[in-house]
């Protein structure tokens, strides 16, 4: 049975991020890490489909939304 992750990319800065996600994954309130521009932004993903989550405190900005890299398939 081979299980299908995805790299999970950094909504500011487009990298690669170090978090690797399946079909099933489903992290509500979960604090994204990028190394390369160390910042740290709430994410919840359901079913691969990923949305940032705005603190009260920001300014009204456009909605980001998340990348993926491609699939990656371990057997």
């Amino acid at each position: 049975m081979n299980t299908v992750y995805q790299c999970v990319l950094c909504p500011i800065c487009g990298s690669k991020t170090r978090l690797r996600i399946r079909e099933d994954t489903m992290p509500e309130n979960f604090p994204l890490h990028c190394p390369k521009c160390k910042h740290e932004t709430l994410i919840n993903i359901r079913q691969l489909n990923s949305s940032v989550i705005k603190e009260p405190d920001a300014k009204t900005q456009s909605p980001v939304t998340m990348r993926f890299c491609g699939p990656l398939v371990f057997a």
